[in-house]
């Protein structure tokens, strides 16, 4: 038996990029527009039947582009090739080893956790098997020996979390296709069209198809088997976020506020996945990218009448967070992830009119204004959007499975509990966000702190939530009632709310000056 551990190389990135990795990025300039790495496929091969089609545009060919040995091969056609997953036989078994600092459902809380280990002196990596995770950087902690004397004194220090993640390997996924007769398996692939424009299917029946611009490439990741990523201008990249993001049928102004800090979240975040060799990937994880499906003329012209522009803060790019619904007011950043506050995120009344409800006064953090506030439904942005408010009802059998299940994901001693005997929330943020939620069990009392919750428990979508205890009528506890508002995160800008501001007359600067306090928008204008 041999050990071997999955690297990746990292691809260098341009200055632009490069400063947007420490936030203190120039805003782009007319002409400058950087080619952005999106992980459209992250996973491929990860099961034996996994399967991909590319094809060309009508009229168009493929050119494909791969090693084979030491020789460059290019192949043209005018064909779809198909991807297909082979699972190939090891000669002899492979240890496939990492040792994981922490799990988290976010980037943001795994990067603050990763920071602290830095600071510690230990060289770490983030990656995205399934959940997020913090690695022991594995170039640097590159044998079992030196993994588990650093698991040894982490441990020794108290830390419980970090773990060793090991996979005893027989097989491993090849990716194969034919072209003209022939088949082919190298580990890289380069695929680019006359038009720029590739169609990729990535369904079981290979019928529905998403065009894609740019360049796609098939490579591997950090995980063992293989990431389509598209590689895409700036701006065209945008085209293929906004229609998923926030529609196409909403408000010019608020179709160019999004267009802003969509391009302003893209450059800021483009360190995600260094890991892989790619920088963003297309999902919720990231900004929905589908490509040039489903591309309009009015999320195309709030594209160009914005151009090049960021939002900024004392002249660096900001964080620029938004979700779909804040449930009436926005959220420090730390009241949903670990780590510092910007100041530009900070607690807004979601509403045109402030004088709804004074936050300086009537702080969320109390339990009692909390409970007041969400029972007010009139006079804000969201009124009248369906999950503004949300009720729901969970029986305890439920929420046990649901409390399990995440706590064995997240490898905690506490996933052997039996029942739960009692749940509270002990600390709220001064915008109503849980902080700690405390659960009394069968093994003992432990906490969920802040985003958590949302994994923990099936029925909140948000964290800006209170609970009620239910027993229907029966001697013992039937479950909990989960009474709250808002989609998301909360934290920056409401989808919905800047559609209502738009539709008042605000244009796009003053929603987004609104949501990002103290920021200024630069580029072209």
């Amino acid at each position: 038996m041999k050990i071997f551990i999955w690297r990746c190389s990292y691809r260098l990135i341009t200055t632009l990029c490069l400063l947007g990795l420490t936030a203190a990025s120039e805003p782009v300039s007319k002409n400058q527009d950087v080619k952005l790495q999106i992980g459209i496929v992250q996973r491929f091969g990860a099961k034996p039947t996994d399967k991909l089609e590319l094809s060309p545009t009508k009229g168009d060919r493929l050119t494909l582009k791969f090693a084979v040995g030491n020789q460059q091969q290019t192949l043209v056609t005018d064909k779809p090739i198909q991807l297909v997953t082979v699972m190939q036989p090891l000669t002899q078994t492979v240890v496939q080893e990492v040792l994981v600092l922490g799990d988290f459902r976010t980037f943001e809380t795994a990067e603050d956790n990763a920071n602290r280990w830095r600071s510690l002196g230990i060289e770490v990596e983030i990656s995205q098997p399934e959940r997020w995770q913090v690695w022991a950087k594995r170039d640097v902690y590159s044998t079992p020996l030196i993994r588990r004397l650093l698991l040894k004194s982490i441990e020794t220090s108290g830390d419980k979390n970090a773990y060793l993640a090991t996979n005893i390997l027989s097989k491993v996924p090849k990716i194969t296709w034919i072209v003209n007769g022939k088949n082919y398996s190298p580990n890289y692939l380069e695929v680019t069209a006359g038009k720029e424009l590739v169609k990729v299917s990535t369904d079981k029946k290979l019928e529905s198809k998403r065009v894609y611009p740019g360049k796609i490439t098939l490579q591997p990741n950090a995980y063992g088997h293989y990431t389509l990523v598209n590689t895409v201008p700036l701006e065209t990249y945008v085209r293929g976020v906004l229609p998923h993001e926030i529609g196409t049928n909403a408000p010019m102004a608020a179709l160019e506020a999004q267009a802003i800090i969509a391009r302003t979240y893209a450059l800021r975040n483009v360190r995600r996945f260094a890991v892989d060799n790619y920088q963003l990937c297309a999902d919720t994880h990231c900004q929905v990218y589908q490509g040039l499906s489903g591309i309009a003329k009015n999320t195309d012209q709030a594209i160009a009448s914005t151009r090049g522009q960021v939002l900024t803060y004392n002249n660096q790019i900001v964080d620029a967070l938004y979700s779909s619904t804040t449930g009436g007011v926005t959220a420090n950043f730390s009241d949903i992830w670990n780590g510092e506050d910007r100041p530009y995120l900070k607690p807004v009344i979601d509403a045109p009119n402030q004088n709804l409800w004074n936050l300086s006064r009537q702080n969320l953090a109390d339990d009692q204004n909390f409970e007041k506030f969400i029972n007010l439904k009139a006079g804000f942005n969201e009124s009248k959007w369906d999950v503004f408010r949300w009720h729901r009802e969970t029986d305890i059998n439920k929420i046990t499975k649901d409390l399990q299940k995440f706590l064995k994901a997240k490898k905690s001693p506490y996933s052997k509990f039996k029942t739960i005997q009692a749940m509270s929330v002990v600390q709220r943020s001064s915008s109503g966000r849980i902080l700690k939620l405390a659960v009394k069990t069968d093994i003992g009392v432990f906490t969920l702190q802040k985003d958590e919750v949302r994994s923990a428990f099936a029925a909140p979508i948000s964290t800006l939530f209170y609970i009620q205890p239910l027993n229907k009528g029966q001697p013992n506890l039937w479950g909990y009632a989960f009474i709250g508002g808002g989609l998301g995160h909360g934290v920056g800008l409401s989808q919905t709310g800047a559609q209502n501001l738009a539709k008042l007359g605000w244009s796009s600067s003053k929603i987004l000056e609104f949501y990002y306090p103290g920021t200024k928008i630069k580029g072209n204008r």
